[in-house]
């Protein structure tokens, strides 16, 4: 994967590392740039490879010399770029490794929202590459859906495989304490999100809801993560009247007890892959109200029956849904939430993943022969 930033797929990449090699397995997770905030995450047992690239592009040289010294029987990649470079790679190397890309974002949307200029050889580039890979795996059928749409790839050629979201560790960590004062007894509701400071979190709708809701509701916001829109955000908060109640905390190693204090959890963004956070806050038993974006919300949430879904970029209709959760006890529902959330378990994923790697491949990146 490209590096050790606190994303959604990164962690994601994480969990299976140690699930694997908690079951006995040999694993190297191999990073273009071995920097960021989740370094300390990797897993004992796990060896790390840092290609030591600025870029993801940059690391082809490494990757292929990588590909030539270790001849791993199989490589699991991450994200569309990191994909496609180890198509690249593997094809120079000339090894024999068995490839599985995942993605884990919606392609359609997210190259016409993000990539901009890039958008158009993005997708050019993924239909060269994924149909050269041994497996390719989306984490919704909505990104199944997109991905075979979008690059012109039989549906049939995609598995979906939920996320390895949540874990023993996960309900271990929720229990910790939140050292805030705006968690203590007695406070106000406090709604919270996490994620990435980017405009595919689409904070500013998220920050005018809570402006609504504040003129009726004595609350407060907190949002976990950095980015480059932090400063846009604060000043959004402060023209909105509402800098007093707001708070973005940054990267927090441990949101989880965040999630089991928060009264409610709120996911703003305009498309996701299988959103990991909204995964996590029903884990960890919390309220949620989340964007019925393209993808994951809908498949998560099965249509509203573990939270509420309310339509992209209407901070009426969000305000709306989150006073209707702060009227309702936070403790009604929270077994159910959980429950729920273990739909998305690290021993199902990894049981799926292996699955997947048991079945025959066809010879030199010809594709997954169908199951019977």
């Amino acid at each position: 994967m490209p590096d050790l930033r606190g994303g959604g797929a990164q962690r994601v990449i994480l969990t299976l590392a140690k699930v694997f090699a908690d079951r006995g397995y040999h694993v190297e997770l191999v990073v273009s740039c071995a920097h960021g905030p989740l370094e300390a995450d990797i897993p004992e047992g796990v060896s790390l490879v840092d290609l030591g690239a600025r870029r993801v592009i940059t690391s082809l040289p490494a990757l292929v010399r990588y590909f030539r010294r270790a001849q791993p029987p199989v490589l699991l990649s991450a994200l569309s770029t990191a994909n496609c470079l180890a198509v690249w790679a593997r094809s120079l190397s000339g090894v024999h490794t068995r490839l599985i890309l995942t993605e884990h974002s919606h392609v359609s949307v997210a190259s016409r929202k993000t990539l901009e200029r890039r958008g158009s050889l993005l997708p050019a580039l993924m239909r060269r590459c994924y149909p050269k890979a041994d497996g390719i795996v989306a984490v919704s059928r909505g990104v199944a859906d997109s991905l075979s749409e979008r690059i012109g790839l039989a549906r049939s050629r995609i598995d979906v495989i939920y996320n390895p979201v949540v874990s023993a560790r996960v309900s271990a960590l929720s229990r910790e304490p939140v050292d805030d004062p705006w968690f203590r007894e007695g406070q106000p509701a406090v709604i919270l999100s996490v994620g990435r400071l980017v405009p595919q979190k689409d904070y500013p709708t998220l920050l005018r809801a809570f402006a609504e809701l504040r003129a009726d509701y004595p609350a407060r916001l907190v949002i976990l993560g950095d980015g480059r829109e932090r400063q846009m955000l604060s000043r959004l908060a402060k023209d909105l009247g509402v800098q007093d109640d707001v708070a973005l905390k940054g990267f927090v190693s441990n949101p989880y007890a965040y999630m089991r204090a928060a009264s409610v959890f709120v996911l703003s963004s305009r498309w996701e892959g299988l959103p990991t956070v909204l995964i996590e806050a029903l884990a960890c038993g919390a309220p949620v109200v989340s964007t019925d974006c393209p993808s994951g919300p809908d498949e998560i949430l099965e249509g509203g029956k573990w939270g509420s879904l309310v339509p992209v970029g209407e901070s009426l209709e969000l305000a709306r849904a989150i006073a209707s959760r702060l009227k309702v006890d936070s403790s009604v529902g929270r077994a159910e939430r959980i429950r729920r959330a273990w739909v998305f378990s690290d021993t199902a994923a990894a049981d799926a993943y292996l699955n997947m790697l048991s079945r025959p491949f066809a010879p030199s990146g010809g594709g997954a022969v169908e199951s019977p």
